[in-house]
């Protein structure tokens, strides 16, 4: 009993990851001035409920949206819904390499159809990979795409966090890791 309480107890801290210390950081970076909006991302004050990541059956049939977005770290991406979206840079290539525990946490940006690019987007850069499991993933400059599954709407909890053995990053509209 006692070990599948602690069990269970680590996989809870595990996908709670790095919510704490990301907004922590965040909060550091931002000004007092800066209000949530639907323009510009947010940070969650303890006790707020989050929505998860997007889910396909979410997504428009006409696929998935990408839309560029100002927030703390500059001009980074957001899907339509307002999801923060980033990249592992574990990944070299565009083959995905996170699955389970790893996709619990953050989950691929998956789409039905093709995806879009929306203002400083390239839309030439944009780009599909079948995962393992025969879904499809959004790349965009070769980096398959992810979410963090705390994040709120507009919200950017874990940029520039280590976890599943590699840096998680939210993405520019150039398609690099934003500093």
């Amino acid at each position: 009993m006692r070990t599948v309480l602690t069990l269970t107890l680590g996989s809870a801290l595990l996908l709670a990851g790095c919510g704490a210390d990301a907004k922590t950081a965040v909060q550091d970076q931002q000004s007092p001035s800066n209000s949530s909006s639907e323009e510009s991302p947010s940070v969650a004050t303890p006790g707020t409920t989050r929505t998860a990541a997007p889910t396909p059956a979410d997504r428009p049939s006409g696929g998935t949206i990408l839309k560029a977005s100002s927030s703390e770290f500059g001009t980074i991406w957001f899907d339509g819904t307002g999801q923060a979206i980033y990249l592992f840079e574990k990944e070299a290539t565009s083959r995905p390499e996170c699955y389970q525990a790893c996709a619990a946490a953050w989950p691929p940006v998956l789409t039905i159809g093709s995806p879009r690019a929306t203002g400083k987007v390239d839309p030439g850069l944009v780009d599909t990979v079948r995962r393992a499991d025969g879904s499809t993933q959004v790349t965009y400059a070769g980096h398959p795409l992810y979410y963090y599954v705390h994040d709120g709407k507009n919200e950017v909890l874990c940029h520039n966090v280590v976890e599943f053995g590699g840096l998680w990053l939210v993405v520019t509209p150039g398609g690099e890791a934003a500093a």
